[in-house]
C-alpha cells in the first residue's frame, strides 16, 4: 500500500529534513511539496493525497487554515509539524493523526506512520464495503434484503487488552478493569480501581480501540466505562456526577447528558 504524501512547510530546510527521514519508509511516496498554505490547498484538491505533513506556523494561511480550506472535499490524513508545544491540543481538535515537534524525532515519526497505516486500512476497508453494498443493491436487491443482521460483527475489532509502557515497565491492562480515562495534553491517564497509568495516545485514537457500547465520552476530556457506574448524582446547571464502583466520581458535562439517559428507565 503506497501512502501518497504531500509535505507543506515554508522552510525549505525543514522539508528537506523530513524528506530524508521519510526515505526510510518505502511505502511513503512523496508526490509533492508546498511552501505556503494557498499552494497546499490547491495541491491537496488536485492531487488528492492520502497524507499531508503540515507545518502549523506559516505566514498567511497557517496549517489550521489549510485544513479548513479542504473540508469541501474528502480530506486526507493530516500530521501537524510544529516547533510550538502549545499547538498540540488544537492540532488534535482538528482531527490530526498526530503532531510532531521540530526537529522531528525518528522514533515518533515511525509511530506516527503506524497510526497512518492503521487509519488508511480502516478507511479503505470501509470504502470497499460500501462499494460492495451499492453493487449488491443494484444487481441483487433480494439478496441484500435477505442478508442477516450481525449486531456484534464489529465487536471483535475492539481491544480486550491494552499494553501500556509506564515508568519503564509494560503493563497489560484488561479493558474491563478500566474505570475511566482522562486526557492530559497528548497523554491519556488510564485509571483502574487500584492503579493509574499513563498512555501516549490521542483521545480519538483511543476511542476507536474501545467498544462504544461500554466506553463513552462524558466530558470533553473524560471517557467512562459504563459498566462501572453504580450511581448518578444530579448537579447544578444540568450537569451531574457518575459514581463508580470504586467510589470515584466523574463529572458529566451538559454536552453529554444523553449518556446519562441510558441509566434512567
Amino acid at each position: 500500500m503506497s501512502i501518497r504524501t504531500i509535505l507543506v512547510d515554508d522552510e525549505k530546510l525543514a522539508i528537506q529534513g523530513l524528506q530524508l527521514r521519510l526515505e526510510k519508509f518505502p511505502d511513503v511516496e512523496i508526490i509533492d511539496t508546498c511552501s505556503n498554505g494557498r499552494e497546499a490547498i490547491r495541491k491537496i484538491k488536485t492531487e488528492k493525497p492520502d497524507l499531508v505533513f503540515l507545518d502549523i506556523q506559516m505566514p498567511g494561511f497557517d496549517g489550521f487554515s489549510v485544513v479548513k480550506g479542504v473540508m469541501e472535499i474528502e480530506p486526507p490524513l493530516f500530521v501537524f509539524v510544529t516547533a510550538y508545544q502549545e499547538h498540540a491540543v488544537k492540532a488534535f481538535e482538528a482531527n490530526a493523526v498526530n503532531y510532531l515537534m521540530k526537529p522531528v524525532d525518528e522514533d515518533k515519526l515511525a509511530d506516527t506512520l503506524d497510526r497512518v497505516r492503521t487509519r488508511l486500512i480502516e478507511k479503505r476497508g470501509a470504502e470497499e464495503a460500501e462499494k460492495l453494498k451499492h453493487v449488491l443493491a443494484e444487481v441483487a436487491p433480494d439478496a441484500m434484503d435477505a442478508m442477516p443482521e450481525e449486531p456484534d460483527a464489529n465487536a471483535a475489532r475492539y481491544e480486550k487488552l491494552i499494553n501500556i509502557k509506564d515508568r519503564g515497565q509494560i503493563f497489560r491492562i484488561d479493558v474491563d478493569s478500566i474505570e475511566h480515562i482522562e486526557a492530559a495534553g497528548d497523554y491519556m491517564c488510564i485509571r483502574t480501581a487500584d492503579n493509574s497509568l499513563i498512555l501516549r495516545e490521542t483521545m480519538k485514537d483511543l476511542e476507536r480501540r474501545l467498544d462504544p457500547r461500554v466506553f463513552q465520552r462524558v466530558h470533553r476530556s473524560t471517557i467512562v466505562n459504563l459498566n462501572q457506574v453504580r450511581q448518578v448524582k444530579p448537579h447544578t446547571n444540568g450537569e451531574c456526577f457518575l459514581v463508580l464502583d470504586s467510589g470515584a466520581q466523574v463529572k458529566v458535562s451538559r454536552s453529554y447528558r444523553d449518556v446519562v439517559a441510558r441509566f434512567v428507565h
